[in-house]
């Protein structure tokens, strides 16, 4: 299934503060999204997409937000843009995102995504979008789970 939501959706609303003080991350996606979709976690399955406007991820810096996503089942992240650290903190805990700047994409719409050429392919409307590629690094850390099992693989003189 695909998740749509608008411009500015930022961390908190992701995650509230008040659920991120805790060592156990799983707990996470049951809150997840609660403020600004209540249904969302009831609806939410492994491998759904989420997709969002402009500026998606802004706000704190926590690496909540995007961990919450990939727990709650969420298998890429597409946006028009991407507060920077969101972007980062999404690839260094495993959780792909595209940037793609002109796209259509309505929640329902079922959509595929090849992480290595960036291409989202839209079924319900026969189009395809495509994001900037990747650094091959990134698409390394991403296929290794994280940042943290890509340095306990490879060590960290690659990056």
């Amino acid at each position: 299934m695909t998740f749509v939501y608008g411009d500015n959706i930022d961390t908190d609303r992701i995650i509230a503060g008040k659920y991120t003080k805790t060592l156990d991350m799983n707990s996470l996606a049951e809150h997840v999204l609660e403020d600004l979709d209540p249904n969302f976690k009831t609806q939410v399955k492994q491998g759904d997409f989420l997709v969002g406007g402009e500026n998606f991820g802004c706000g704190s810096s926590r690496e909540q937000a995007p961990i919450a996503l990939k727990l709650a089942g969420i298998s890429v992240v597409i946006a028009s843009s991407f507060a920077r650290i969101f972007f980062r903190n999404s690839i260094n805990i495993g959780l792909p995102v595209l940037e793609i700047k002109n796209h259509d994409i309505q929640s329902g719409d079922k959509i595929e995504v090849d992480l290595t050429y960036g291409e989202v392919r839209n079924l319900t409307k026969n189009k395809s979008y495509f994001s900037s590629s990747m650094p091959e690094v990134m698409i390394d850390i991403l296929n290794e789970g994280g940042l943290a099992n890509y340095l306990k693989k490879y060590g960290d003189y690659q990056l």
